[in-house]
Parts: structure tokens; C-alpha cells; sequence
């Protein structure tokens, strides 16, 4: 069959690949967007931050996102045992500006920005898989510029598609980490996962309706998202030596996990299971780089690590406009190709690496006083609440205040030390553990 051409071919019609296609068309770009379902499809990962919101406004869907929206103000975290709560509330943080966001139905949020990125003019094809990708000159990493993408459609139709660049936004898919063999579990952390839809959760009142709740549990920890449909996201994350206890079927261990946490099962004691209860191990991973000279890794595809702190789909759509700057600039500057390659890589390392030091330490008994009793001290919680809203790609200038969190982390870590080398025995002991899904 003849070959297509275009531009730019993204690999994902999630947050990340349709924000690349979207800002790629805009500018006038020919964009092919391949998604191997069709939308709207099940996803977890329903949290949004305020962070988010800009890049909303930018794509121009804040509107139907905010009306399949539930309003997030905050986030609560509550202790094992006692059930002690804390509540973080967004407007605290040191930009005041972005006080809120939203608990979507990623289905629904999905459909909308890949429509999006359809009418702003990217071909969307669903229904396509991709199947292969030769790089020229049989490397990845080589100089040439044209990129050769096999796909194969649901009505078994082989096509394929040449582009100047491919952007991965597959997810936690990972097409080309996996093809290229650059992606590896990450060492620092290893957890699983199991999760599912209620209704009829008990909720709370106000504002607070809508916060995402964190419990911690001996195994791990739970998230509680309300969803505006009258839905509740629950999912447990827990360490893999846990996950492989399973003896029973993967939703009357979820139902049993549950019961583990009594604060969370009293707010699900009236509420009822409404989807199939979903299981997935080696949660967290990395690749060796986020880019070579025609591809570009987006969002998951690129690194995971935890959701613990609803950062997954920020990360994606900040990292896919990054790409579609990147791309941009190389096609129209190709002078400055190799600038605009390693600011995009500085972008993605950067969001996960401000997460995963407060991820490795979440469950550690230092990091959950400081979160069940928090001091602003010299604006230390400010600048906290401005990482937990994703305000970490702007000028807010909190990264002297986070410092002093991580010294007063480690003071206070230092102080119990028998505790802590105790609780550091443990994790490293438990992301030993492998598992499947």
C-alpha cells in the first residue's frame, strides 16, 4: 500500500497525545493521531490539579471540562489506626490565583480533548494499533530525519505513515521504551495496584465534596475520588509483597484489602461495586532518555511512578506541550534542534523529579506527622500545597521553602532514629518484592 505523510505522528490519544496534536495543528502542522481504541474507553487516573487548568484554558476546553467536572478544592490524608485527617486546601497555597480543580470521568475527559485535537485539525484515527516504527538508518538515534510508523486497523488494514517526528504518548503502554529496551523498573520504588467504581460512597459536605482522599493503611494506601456522576474511584496502591498474597478472586481480595482500612469501609459500607475491579503490578518504571533525534517520550510513556499525589495528568499534557514546542522549533529553527531537545528533556525530569522525593517518603512515619500536623513556618506550607497543586513549571518561588521541609524531614527523621531505620529496613525490603499484574 502507498505510504502516508505528515509531519508529526503521535502514538495516544490520552491527555498527553492529544495536547501534542492539538498545539502541533494549531500551528499549522500535519498531525496523525493514532489510538488503538475507540473513545470514550475507560482510564483511571480521574484527578486533576490546578495546574492543569492553564493548559485547559490554552486548548480551549475548559468549558466542557469544567461541566463533567467535580470542583476539587483540596485533598485530605488520613492516618491508620486513629483515622486522624488533615486537610489541604488549594487557595492556601502561595499562588492564590488557583484554588481549585477538577475529579473528571477520564472517558469523558479523554473524548473531549481528542475531539479537541480533531477539530483544531490533527487526523485522529481510532482503531489503529500501532505495530512498528523504523527509525532511518536502522537507529534510533541517528541523524536522518524521516521515520516510517506500521500501523494496523481494527479491520485488519495494515497503513503506514512517514513523519519527521513521532511523540510516544502511549502511556503506560510504553510503545517505544519496550521497542527500544530503555525502560526499567525503577529501583527507588515498587509498588501494584487494584481499583474500581462505586456508588453510593458517603461523601462529604460543601466544598469538600469533591476532595480526593488519602488513606494510609499497613499495606500501602487507598484513594477515594468523587466523581459528579455519583461515582466514587477507589484504588489501593500497595507494595507487591502484598499484592502476591492473593489466594481469592481479584475483586473479593479488593472487597477484603477494603476492609483493612476501617475509615474508608465505613464510607463504602452502603455503597455498591459497578464496575470490574482492575489489577496491575510493576507500577513503577523509567527509560534511559525521553527523546532521540526524530521521537520524543510523552507523559507515562516516558516515566511512572506513584498517583498518590494526582500529578499523572498534569505531568502528561505539561510534557506534551513541552514536545510540541520542542518539534516546533526543530522543524522551523532546525539551527536550534538540539536546544530545544534538551530544554524538553529538562522539562520531563524535572516534574517527576520534584514528586518522587516526597512518593519514596509518603508512607514513611516522619512524612505522615508532618502531613497530619502541618506548620507554615516560614511559608513551608505554602510552598508544599503549591507541589500538591503542580504549580512547579512557573516563577512561584517556593524551592527555598521546600528545601527547608526536606531539612526539617530529616531532622525529625534523625531525632527517632531506631523508628526510621526501622520504617527504611522495611521499604527497601518490600521493593525487592516483583510482581505481576
Amino acid at each position: 500500500m502507498p505510504e502516508a505523510s505528515c509531519d508529526v505522528l503521535v502514538i495516544g490519544g490520552g491527555p498527553g497525545g492529544s495536547t501534542a496534536a492539538s498545539l502541533l495543528a494549531q500551528k499549522g502542522y500535519r498531525v496523525v493521531l493514532l489510538e488503538k481504541a475507540h473513545h470514550p474507553r475507560f482510564h483511571i487516573g480521574e484527578s486533576l490539579l490546578p495546574a492543569n487548568l492553564p493548559i485547559l484554558e490554552r486548548l480551549g476546553v475548559a468549558a466542557p471540562v469544567r461541566a463533567i467536572g467535580m470542583e476539587k478544592w483540596g485533598a485530605e490524608f488520613v492516618s491508620p489506626g486513629d483515622g486522624r485527617r488533615q486537610e489541604f486546601t488549594f487557595a492556601r497555597a502561595w499562588d492564590k490565583s488557583m484554588p481549585l480543580a477538577y475529579q473528571v470521568r477520564r472517558s469523558e475527559f479523554d473524548e473531549i480533548l481528542v475531539r479537541r485535537a480533531a477539530q483544531l485539525g490533527a487526523q485522529v484515527i481510532e482503531g489503529c494499533r500501532v505495530q512498528g516504527v523504523d527509525f532511518p538508518d536502522g537507529s534510533a538515534s541517528g541523524t536522518a530525519r524521516r521515520v516510517r510508523v506500521h500501523a494496523e486497523h481494527d479491520d485488519g488494514r495494515n497503513e503506514t505513515w512517514t513523519a519527521d517526528y513521532v511523540i510516544d504518548a502511549s502511556g503506560r503502554d510504553t510503545f517505544l521504551g519496550n521497542r527500544l529496551q530503555v525502560k526499567h523498573r525503577n529501583k527507588k520504588h515498587n509498588s501494584a495496584a487494584l481499583y474500581a467504581h462505586f456508588i453510593g460512597a458517603q461523601r462529604e459536605c460543601g466544598k469538600r465534596e469533591g476532595n480526593v482522599t488519602i488513606y494510609w493503611f499497613d499495606h500501602g494506601w487507598f484513594w477515594f475520588i468523587p466523581l459528579a456522576d455519583g461515582t466514587t474511584s477507589i484504588g489501593a496502591v500497595v507494595w507487591p509483597y502484598y499484592m502476591k498474597r492473593r489466594r481469592t478472586s481479584v475483586c473479593e481480595f479488593f472487597l477484603a484489602t477494603v476492609a483493612l482500612c476501617p475509615p474508608l469501609a465505613e464510607r463504602l459500607r452502603t455503597a455498591t461495586l459497578v464496575s470490574e475491579v482492575e489489577a496491575t503490578g510493576n507500577y513503577s518504571y523509567t527509560c534511559d532518555h525521553s527523546h532521540g533525534a526524530n521521537y520524543l517520550l510523552v507523559g507515562d510513556a516516558y516515566t511512572f511512578v506513584d498517583p498518590v499525589f494526582s500529578s499523572g495528568v498534569m505531568l502528561a499534557m505539561n510534557s506534551a506541550v513541552a514536545a510540541a514546542d520542542a518539534i516546533d522549533t526543530c522543524l522551523t529553527q532546525p539551527a536550534r534542534s538540539r536546544a530545544a531537545l534538551k530544554e524538553f528533556d529538562r522539562v520531563s525530569r524535572h516534574g517527576p523529579k520534584q514528586f518522587t522525593w516526597f512518593i519514596y517518603r509518603v508512607s514513611h512515619p516522619t512524612m505522615r506527622e508532618l502531613f497530619l500536623d502541618p506548620r507554615n513556618v516560614l511559608r513551608m506550607e505554602e510552598a508544599l500545597l503549591s507541589l500538591l497543586a503542580g504549580d512547579i513549571f512557573g516563577r512561584t518561588p517556593i524551592w527555598g521553602r521546600l528545601r527547608l521541609f526536606k531539612a526539617m524531614y530529616y531532622m525529625l527523621a534523625f531525632a527517632k532514629l531506631p523508628r526510621s531505620f526501622r520504617a527504611w529496613r522495611s521499604r527497601s525490603a518490600n521493593i525487592r518484592v516483583e510482581t505481576g499484574a
